[in-house]
């Protein structure tokens, strides 16, 4: 396993990594369109947050890029950090990569100063919500629906 940094050259390996691995973004826009998601993975993030500030981070198993995550500075508040996504493919499932990526990001985010690692899951994944409370995440008690996609989305928080 190598967790390494990605950056908007390898694009197009994150859309190939997207379209083997649909179902979150099939759960949470309906949709697929790996090729506008990849380019958004390098682009978007939380309010006031630097995309070029943050890490954009690729798990890779036998060379293929088997998981995701971005993680972002500065919001909620300026000490905090916010893990905007984190996707582990399918086929790396069960067997401990989550919770590697996870620990990856997390110490990147105290490397930086963060106090606090933020970030939001959505109502509908039962899953997700679930893998995130077992690794120390805890409700803030602050949710919101998306206007565009209609899903409640639950902010959650872990002490760094």
């Amino acid at each position: 396993m190598l967790i390494r940094t990605l950056d908007p050259s390898e694009a197009p390996l994150l859309a190939a990594f997207y379209r083997d691995a649909p179902d979150y973004w099939l759960l949470a826009e309906g949709t697929v369109d790996p090729d506008r998601q990849a380019a958004e993975f390098f682009t978007d993030g939380p309010p006031g947050c630097d995309p070029g500030q943050s890490h954009h981070l690729g798990l890779f198993l036998d060379g293929r890029l088997s998981g995701v995550a971005e993680v972002s500075y500065g919001f909620p508040e300026p000490q905090d950090a916010y893990l905007g996504l984190m996707l582990i493919g399918p086929w790396a499932q069960g067997a401990g990569h989550g919770r590697a990526c996870l620990a990856h990001a997390e110490t990147l985010a105290r490397t930086r100063g963060a106090a606090r690692l933020y970030l939001a899951v959505l109502e509908a994944n039962r899953r997700g919500r679930a893998f995130w409370q077992r690794e120390g995440f805890r409700p803030t008690g602050l949710s919101r629906k998306d206007p565009d996609t209609g899903h409640i989305l639950h902010r959650l928080v872990k002490d760094l």
